[in-house]
């Protein structure tokens, strides 16, 4: 069995930046197992996989999976799926595709590239305590605070763009916070030739840092909105590849815009013995 293969850079400022995704597209569903070994194979923050959608509420069903596991909602990996549809049909405004747990997410054409719409899910209950201590021990410096949203993700709040460029996080201690969980932890502060700035570590999800992360920006943009007293904002992400994004809250949803740049095409081979278990 031969599946289409496109790897995309999104939220790149030139060559060699912004986070790498594999965009695959399958007719039909094969097993999870065999998603999962595929999405390692690729080695890729994530692989998103795309089969035409069955009825008039999308045009496809959208799953995204890291080389460890499957997440319930990746920005990047999105976008790249929107430019890879986009750019086969040059005459589409848009595309909508269907997740399971983030629901219908939209790419569109935007001055910037293209625009990414995501749900909001902001990071409101503030962590204290030893909690708060192991979270400042894990990153090796201590936030102005700490926000969570739910068990999954974590806010790190630091005054400075030079307290988060500087962390050296232990990824073993930011797993043990959360055992079993695919744990995001987001380091951020106000920016300099930016709104905002940001690192992400997610080595639960077997990334130790993401590259840009959509979803981290979905987390925190309601906290930045309501510090700037404004919808938009600019932001980098300040790994190792870097990359921009453009950032604005309108209610419950968020818009990401920035760049996507197909830079590799082909096909991955599945031994059908695979698929066969």
């Amino acid at each position: 069995m031969r599946i289409s293969f496109t790897q995309v850079d999104t939220f790149a400022d030139g060559a060699f930046s912004g986070n790498p995704a594999a965009v695959m597209f399958l007719d039909r569903w094969l097993p999870d197992a065999v998603l999962q070994g595929i999405a390692a194979d690729n080695n890729l923050s994530e692989t998103a996989f795309l089969v035409p959608a069955a009825d008039a509420a999308a045009d496809f069903d959208l799953r995204w999976f890291t080389p460890r596991l499957e997440v319930a909602l990746c920005g990047h990996a999105t976008l790249a799926s929107g430019h890879v549809v986009l750019e086969a049909l040059p005459d589409l405004p848009a595309v909508r595709f269907r997740t399971t747990r983030a629901g219908v997410l939209t790419v569109s054409r935007h001055p910037d590239g293209l625009a990414l719409d995501l749900p909001a899910w902001p990071a409101t209950t503030p962590v204290i305590g030893a909690r708060a201590a192991a979270i400042a021990a894990a990153l090796g410096a201590r936030p102005t605070e700490i926000r969570a949203r739910g068990s999954d993700y974590l806010v790190a709040v630091f005054d400075l763009p030079d307290d988060v460029r500087s962390l050296r996080p232990d990824y073993g201690a930011i797993m043990a916070l959360a055992p079993g969980v695919d744990l995001m932890l987001i380091a951020t502060a106000p920016g300099e030739a930016s709104d905002v700035i940001s690192r992400v570590f997610v080595p639960a999800c077997g990334v130790d840092e993401d590259p840009v992360t959509g979803s981290a920006h979905a987390v925190i943009a309601p906290f930045w909105a309501a510090r700037f007293r404004r919808a938009g904002f600019t932001a980098v992400q300040a790994s190792a590849r870097g990359g921009r994004l453009g950032v604005s809250l309108a209610g419950d949803r968020v818009m990401l815009s920035g760049t996507a740049r197909t830079v590799i095409r082909g096909e991955y081979d599945l031994p059908d013995a695979a698929i066969a278990g």
